[in-house]
């Protein structure tokens, strides 16, 4: 008996290792399905491939689109935000005045990068600070952070 890879063989070997990446959560397995249902799309356009090929390219492919996910598109998805991170990561984070509560000695400042996980927070101040003014982050007390006046900032 004389057995031929058609198109559809590859598509459910590509459909079965995307489903597996469900079992097996690495996140691989799936670029390796990917690679499968390409070699599906190629071997459909081009009937008679012979299978050394459709092979050889399956692995070619399934090389290239794990490269190019770890080298390429991985990075772009990373937390930029300072959530979770230390106490240290915190302390001189720069950020702008939006809000002044001076009865509390309280301003509401918005940071450029989210920093715990919120961009803005409200904040004890223990300098005047008017709306505008550029702050450092000096201290975390409990779940407020105290700021003071930017060093670097121009005063008039």
């Amino acid at each position: 008996m004389n057995f031929t890879l058609e198109p559809w063989h590859w598509f459910i070997f590509g459909i079965a290792l995307a489903v597996l990446e469900i079992f097996i959560p690495s996140f691989t397995i799936f670029w390796f399905g990917l690679a499968a249902v390409m070699v599906s799309a190629l071997l459909w356009l081009y009937p008679s491939m012979p299978e050394t090929v459709q092979i050889m390219s399956w692995i070619i492919l399934s090389i290239l689109i794990v490269i190019l996910w770890f080298k390429f598109i991985k990075p772009l998805s990373k937390d930029h935000t300072k959530a979770g991170l230390p106490r240290e990561a915190t302390i001189g984070q720069v950020g702008m005045v939006i809000q002044v509560i001076p009865e509390h000695n309280e301003v509401k400042v918005r940071f450029p990068m989210p920093i715990l996980g919120s961009d803005e927070w409200l904040c004890r101040c223990l300098q005047p600070i008017e709306i505008g003014d550029r702050v450092n982050v000096i201290d975390i007390l409990g779940n407020q952070l105290v700021v003071e006046p930017h060093s670097t900032q121009n005063k008039n």
